[in-house]
């Protein structure tokens, strides 16, 4: 069995066409299918349903995928650990991370790339958590950023960053409240711009409505809190963004940012790398970010928002 084979066979069932995945592998499509029927000979299985066209994977096919993955994963972690070893980290560090969490990966990037001048970094921030988990576990990403959930931390080093708060942001007078906080019910009589049901940072404000017996009907929907920014802008919307996210962009103008209240909620952001199978990229990523007390960062941005502050 050859790493080749594999790397056909994991490219095919990426692609789910012979010609793309044999334009993918710079060979030509014979040689890709007829080192994938060597591979299902030595195996003494069927991987691909093959008709006319590509046509799935086998059940079979379904299942050692994943070792195939995990295999080819395992051999460029072994040459990152030499190369590390000689000249020390380099490489291509592939991160993801949901729209809510973007914002904060810029420092921990900052430092990273400082200790590590000869590695690289390609962020993929526009996925959702279902597929975050995914390509973390398909080894197409090496580490990620978002809430993980006790069912989602399977197979996974996961480690707390900090808590993310909430903030409803208003432009001009006439949708701003009289004081420095809200409630989430009075938010949702509000004319609202939300992230997407799909998304899980929505899912976690609509239960901080629903906890006040209430159900938030946003008139504008989007997958970017960027967008949300400048709906806002506009002053024909409220919106609920990441406090994290008045660093980036701070709350100016006419722009003011309202700590939400009753209850102030939470949820807990963390990054998780592959156990055990992690690359010396995303392990010394880890111990970056880690290191950064994001939590104490934000914690403090929070205090002076509590304390009437509209900046990060």
């Amino acid at each position: 069995m050859l790493l080749r084979q594999l790397e056909y066979f994991v490219t095919v069932a990426r692609e789910r066409h012979f010609a793309r995945a044999a334009e993918a592998c710079y060979v030509s499509q014979p040689a890709l299918s007829t080192a994938i029927a060597k591979l299902e000979r030595e195996l003494n299985v069927t991987l691909i349903h093959r008709g006319q066209n590509f046509e799935g994977l086998t059940l079979e096919g379904e299942r050692l995928v994943v070792w195939a993955k995990r295999l080819l994963a395992e051999h460029d972690g072994l040459k990152a650990e030499a190369a590390a070893m000689r000249t020390g980290i380099s490489g291509t560090l592939r991160l993801g991370t949901g729209p809510t969490v973007s914002t904060t990966t810029a420092q921990p990037v900052a430092t990273f790339c400082g200790l590590h001048p000869m590695a690289k970094v390609t962020i993929c921030s526009r996925l959702s958590s279902t597929d975050l988990l995914r390509q973390l576990r398909d080894f197409e990403l090496d580490a990620a950023i978002a809430h993980f959930g006790p069912d989602d931390r399977s197979g996974l080093e996961v480690v707390p960053l900090y808590q993310e708060r909430y903030v409803l942001l208003v432009s001009g007078d006439h949708l701003a409240p009289q004081h420095d906080t809200i409630t989430w019910s009075e938010a949702a009589q509000l004319p609202l711009a939300l992230l997407m049901p799909h998304m899980r940072f929505r899912q976690f404000i609509d239960k901080a409505f629903a906890a006040n017996g209430v159900v938030a009907a946003p008139q504008v929907e989007t997958d970017s809190v960027a967008s949300l920014y400048a709906h806002v802008a506009t002053g024909a919307w409220a919106s609920v963004v990441p406090h994290t996210w008045l660093r980036a962009i701070p709350a100016t103008g006419a722009a003011r940012a309202v700590r939400l209240v009753d209850p102030e909620a939470t949820a807990h952001i963390s990054i998780a790398i592959h156990a055990g199978s992690s690359s010396p990229a995303a392990r010394a990523f880890l111990n970056v970010i880690a290191g950064a007390r994001l939590d104490e960062t934000f914690d403090l941005e929070r205090r002076e928002l509590a304390a009437g502050l509209s900046r990060p």
